[in-house]
């Protein structure tokens, strides 16, 4: 009478196959995490970038120069409260302002979006 050998995975392999997977499922975890987390980041930039520029586009259409000086003011984008910060200056063409923006999250110096534009009272 012959004695087939068992065939079959050792409990040593099995764990250290499951080791293996387990290692495998937090890396693709962690992958997805960070991809989530830099979409969420991405989105808040847009949206302050999109603030800069309606702020721009406020001033470039309205029918006086700007004051030379700094302001501030709060918006709400989406569902996003976002704090806007003007910097106007001269220019050497007294027809031109320039206007540095940047928008950041109410209690936080991080600006999200900067942007820089030139406004003109020049008729068009």
């Amino acid at each position: 009478m012959c004695v087939k050998a068992e065939r079959g995975f050792t409990l040593l392999e099995v764990l250290v196959a499951l080791a293996i997977i387990a290692i495998a499922f937090a890396a693709g975890s962690k992958a997805v995490l960070a991809g989530i987390d830099g979409a969420a980041n991405l989105r808040m930039r847009t949206v302050a970038l999109w603030v800069a520029e309606n702020r721009l586009a406020e001033l470039t259409v309205a029918a006086v120069l700007p004051e030379v000086g700094s302001s501030s003011g709060t918006v709400r984008q989406g569902d996003i409260e976002l704090v806007w910060e003007q910097d106007v200056s001269a220019t050497p063409n007294y027809s031109f302002r320039r206007v540095d923006l940047r928008v950041h999250v109410p209690g936080s110096d991080y600006a999200l979006a900067r942007l820089t534009g030139y406004v003109s009272n020049v008729p068009r």
